[in-house]
């Protein structure tokens, strides 16, 4: 008596974590029905198409790396991936409301890497979380454990870092994306006796993760930038890159958030 549109909306809030009972007195809709729409529609919608390219007996290449690569960047800083208790794993990265461009540039993000799979945004406080799920997600982002990131190693597998070598920008726009900013600092200087103001960009990126800042900082290098590290307290969590040369490499191929 459903539509697929009003099943996918469904179960995309079933996606967010709610109980069956939650989302039953929300919609109208009964328990026994969400349940059989997950059996019925959600293994027809996850891994339809082509099969994965990374868990075949021979891995194949990622048909959209420059996408993968945006992507990976914006999962190592904001995004995670959640199991259901029927093995489907969730993809979710976690999108500022305050930037609908890189809302928009995430969701095609997922879209060209698993474009067989349907992506959802879903509405939290101060944030839409990008949503998709996939027998598969684990094995494109090989860093899904347990834990907090920044507790546990984090390392490209070698055919990642293939990725990254050949689309160094798209990665590191991923990071600024998720974890980094563009700002306008301001400083003063005394010339000819009076004392001016001055302002020039800068670029930040922050994360706790020791790994995940040196991913970032080795990308940088090999495309030129020259960067710095911060200390917040006695913690190294920023990395800054001010330098007039490297921050216009930082204008031409990232910019800031829109």
């Amino acid at each position: 008596m459903y539509d697929v549109k009003t099943r996918e909306r469904v179960l995309a809030l079933v996606a967010q974590g709610r109980s069956l009972n939650s989302v039953s007195k929300q919609t109208g809709i009964s328990r026994a029905a969400i349940r059989s729409w997950q059996t019925r529609l959600e293994p027809l919608e996850t891994d339809r198409g082509k099969p994965c390219p990374r868990c075949s007996e021979e891995p194949t290449a990622i048909e959209n790396p420059s996408a993968y690569a945006y992507l990976l960047g914006l999962y190592l800083g904001d995004g995670w991936i959640s199991t259901s208790r029927r093995g489907v794993h969730f993809l979710r990265i976690a999108c500022d409301d305050a930037w609908p461009g890189l809302i928009d540039a995430c969701a095609d993000a997922v879209q060209l890497v698993r474009p067989d799979n349907k992506v959802f945004r879903l509405q939290r406080e101060g944030c839409k979380n990008v949503t998709s799920w996939s027998k598969h997600w684990p094995c494109l982002f090989p860093q899904h454990g347990p834990g907090r990131k920044h507790e546990r190693r984090i390392a490209l597998e070698p055919w990642q870092q293939e990725i990254v070598d050949a689309h160094p920008w798209q990665f590191i726009r991923g990071l600024i994306h998720s974890d980094g900013c563009r700002i306008i600092n301001w400083a003063t200087r005394m010339i000819g006796g009076e004392r001016k103001r001055y302002e020039y960009p800068r670029y930040f990126f922050t994360n706790r993760s020791d790994d995940i800042r040196k991913l970032f900082s080795d990308t940088l290098t090999a495309v030129g930038v020259e960067w710095t590290t911060l200390a917040r307290g006695s913690k190294p969590l920023n990395i800054s890159v001010a330098r007039r040369a490297s921050v216009a490499l930082m204008d031409a191929h990232v910019g800031p958030k829109y």
